[in-house]
């Protein structure tokens, strides 16, 4: 991989790296978060990516990872290998610690390893050691203390501890009570960690015992009462044997546990990795940085891809920064960027450089979820004045350096990001270099991003299959730059329309128009027509696609909603089919009823009786699917009835509303009507008067007789 640190730089990569240590617990990850690069080993980078994708859903969610503060204990781990180490106490507990966050960690990923299956895979890849958990235990409490049961002879010196420290308290308040004439207000002090005696320096020859100093105006003087000499020596030596007893116990620790040292340090980079991860997890979600799809196929979409240092900067001022959407792929490598100065593209440039490098960093990035992102092998840029003082390098020297070097290194694996490509030289002389730089890169096939305002490479470009042209958009009469890219038309430069914002005077713009080829003016003139239109179109575009996608939306919810009120009518008919069948039945039962009443015949009745039951048994099928379909009917009957009682309220609206409409169309058909109008009843000849209208229905006289008739079944005539 060849990614220089002048790409690094160019691309402000160092900026994020420092927003990303912010987050960081310990010194030394800090100094590994700064010293980040992009990843060589592609399968690590996307190890990283997803291990960071696994903790920021975590963030987001209410399954946080249990992961608290730690001690880097990293160089006292290594000298557990040196003969006759002791480890300090502090780094037993820290040891303590790390075991203990792991344990939970395990617990956490095994309850949730659906989730985390990055996290899930690499602690079940670590082999807990329970041994060095129980030895520490033995010897530490749970504040951290060594035990009195660390050694018999520990609990021996403590125990002696205890009662010489009773008999030196107990002659200390004696030599206080003998002493009480001499001593000053505050009674006692400490010195050096003893108790001493404050006697007012005007007594202090008064007092018998040890001088250990005064006060700072010197007019209190502190005294170890000689009563507590011995016993302060007794305890002082007492203190000195528990120390070389602990000395002697850590030793023995330190020694059991360099046997589990590789261990011990797989613990402790596991929490140095997982503080790294977290630290990349809680800058994207300050960033709204997320992990887009990856793949090896060369092809890139950004969709609302945001610059993360300025998204932040913006954010905390809330000021508006406006996303890019870009495409590369092989039938797409080149892309050219052209339009005025300060309308974004060398930002846009710069946000598409610096989130590749993130990306191949193991670092999230702030785009849309359903963006794509490949990897390169080479990433070069040429961004900015690089004037060498030291090398006496001009900036167009150190260009042409830059260029020979991407000439001699660029293949098909190659991204290339040159801002204000072929300037630093003569126009024309510049503007015929660079447009052999370009074809050069065109037929290597490396992907790249080239800003420029030389229309001889926008001329290039079109010609160019695998390359495409784009610009900064620019509102033509507020003369504003839009920060929009418009991928397709090459962009004017609005050097005079931008001039006479400024306040340049017209004449002398007018002069400097007649100083270049009029076919220039005119070329400009037709880019920035065509600019406005297409923006103005693609304004259109956008506004038709947004309704073509609610009209799909919508039709495919009235299918939906059609497919079901068809499912709902067969079920209606079927189980009006069945009452109707109940109602024919019973005419039939009905009928027998009648005849019996007549003749009365049992048997007759009896015959006729059996010939409809076998009738309607012949119609059904066999038992066993005559039960299923019986079970079926009834569940779309209780169905039905569900259906009907739930949506009650909404039917009897309807009803409401289709009276209510009917009402309507009444009263709009009886006005359209006044009385002896001409009329006819529809599909007649027979014209009448119109008498009287009540309610929907209308009296026609005919002269000779008068009838009623609904009121739509009636037209005028003449």
């Amino acid at each position: 991989m060849n990614i220089p640190n002048k790409t690094l730089e160019d691309l402000e990569f160092d900026k994020v790296l420092q927003e990303v240590m912010k987050y960081a617990k310990t010194d030394r990850v800090k100094k590994v978060i700064l010293k980040t690069k992009p990843i060589a080993n592609y399968k690590q980078a996307i190890f990283r990516l997803n291990a960071t994708n696994e903790f920021l859903s975590g963030l987001q969610g209410e399954n946080r990872f249990p992961f608290a503060d730690y001690d880097d204990i990293r160089e006292d781990l290594e000298k557990l290998s040196v003969e006759n180490y002791r480890m300090p106490a502090t780094s037993f507990l820290a040891i303590r610690g790390h075991m203990m966050q792991i344990q939970e960690l395990t617990k956490f990923l095994g309850t949730f390893q659906e989730y985390f299956p990055v996290f899930y895979d690499r602690i079940n890849r670590i082999h807990f050691e329970k041994e060095i958990l129980t030895q520490i235990n033995q010897i530490f409490d749970k504040k951290g203390e060594i035990k009195d049961g660390a050694s018999p002879e520990l609990r021996a010196i403590r125990k002696q501890m205890k009662i010489v420290y009773q008999q030196l308290s107990d002659r200390f308040n004696g030599a206080m009570k003998a002493n009480r004439e001499y001593l000053a207000d505050i009674g006692e002090s400490l010195v050096d960690g003893k108790r001493v005696l404050a006697i007012s320096a005007m007594h202090r020859k008064k007092v018998a015992g040890r001088f250990v100093g005064s006060s700072k105006t010197g007019s209190i003087a502190f005294i170890e009462p000689e009563s507590v000499l011995k016993s302060q020596r007794e305890y002082d030596e007492l203190k000195e044997e528990e120390k070389n007893e602990i000395d002697k116990i850590l030793r023995v620790l330190t020694a059991l546990l360099a046997e589990f040292q590789p261990e011990l340090i797989s613990y402790q980079n596991f929490l140095f990795q997982l503080d790294l991860i977290a630290s990349q997890a809680k800058y994207a979600l300050e960033i709204n940085g997320l992990l887009p799809n990856l793949n090896f196929e060369k092809k890139t979409h950004l969709i609302n891809a945001y610059h993360p240092l300025l998204w932040s900067k913006h954010h905390k001022e809330g000021k508006e920064i406006h996303p890019q959407t870009i495409s590369f792929d092989p039938a797409h490598r080149i892309m050219v960027i052209s339009g005025p100065n300060a309308g974004g593209k060398s930002i846009t440039l710069k946000t598409i450089g610096l989130l590749q490098v993130m990306m191949q960093s193991g670092i999230l990035v702030p785009v849309h979820e359903k963006s794509h992102m490949t990897f390169y092998e080479n990433i070069f840029t040429d961004i900015g004045d690089n004037q060498s003082i030291e090398n006496q390098l001009s900036t167009y020297s150190y260009r042409l350096k830059q260029m020979q070097y991407f000439l001699q290194k660029s293949d098909a694996e190659t991204f290339l990001l040159i801002d204000e490509f072929g300037t630093g030289s003569d126009p024309e002389l510049g503007g015929a270099l660079a447009e052999v730089f370009l074809e050069e890169f065109y037929e290597m096939e490396a992907f790249g991003v080239f800003t420029t305002h030389y229309t001889n490479i926008k001329i290039l470009v079109e010609n160019l299959e695998a390359a495409t042209n784009a610009s900064m958009l620019f509102d033509e009469k507020s003369l504003e730059p839009l920060f929009a890219l418009e991928v397709g038309q090459a962009g004017s430069s609005f050097t005079f329309e931008v001039a006479q914002k400024n306040r340049i005077p017209f004449r002398l713009i007018n002069r400097a128009k007649k100083k270049i080829e009029r076919n220039k003016v005119r070329l400009d003139k037709t880019i920035l027509k065509l600019q406005q239109e297409k923006h103005d179109i693609q304004k259109t575009k956008n506004s038709l696609k947004e309704i073509h996608s609610q009209s799909e939306e919508e039709k495919e919810q009235l299918e939906q909603t059609h497919e079901k009120i068809q499912a709902k009518l067969v079920d209606f008919q079927r189980l009006y089919e069945k009452e109707q069948r109940h109602i024919q039945l019973g005419k039939k039962v009905d009928e027998l009823a009648d005849n019996y009443h007549k003749r009365r015949s049992k048997r007759r009745l009896i015959d006729e009786f059996l010939k409809i039951v076998a009738m309607e048994n012949a119609k059904k099928p066999a038992p066993k699917e005559f039960v299923k379909a019986k079970k079926k009917e009834k569940a779309v009957q209780n169905k039905l009835k569900q259906d009907l009682a739930k949506n009650s309220d909404k039917i009897e609206e309807i009803q409401q509303k289709i009276k209510k409409k009917e009402k309507e169309e009444v009263k709009k058909k009886a006005d359209s009507l006044k009385l002896n109008d001409r009329v006819r009843i529809k599909d007649s000849t027979s014209v009448g008067t119109v008498e009287k209208i009540e309610g929907d229905s209308v009296f026609i006289n005919y002269g000779t007789f008068r009838t009623k008739i609904n009121i739509f079944e009636v037209e005028k005539v003449g």
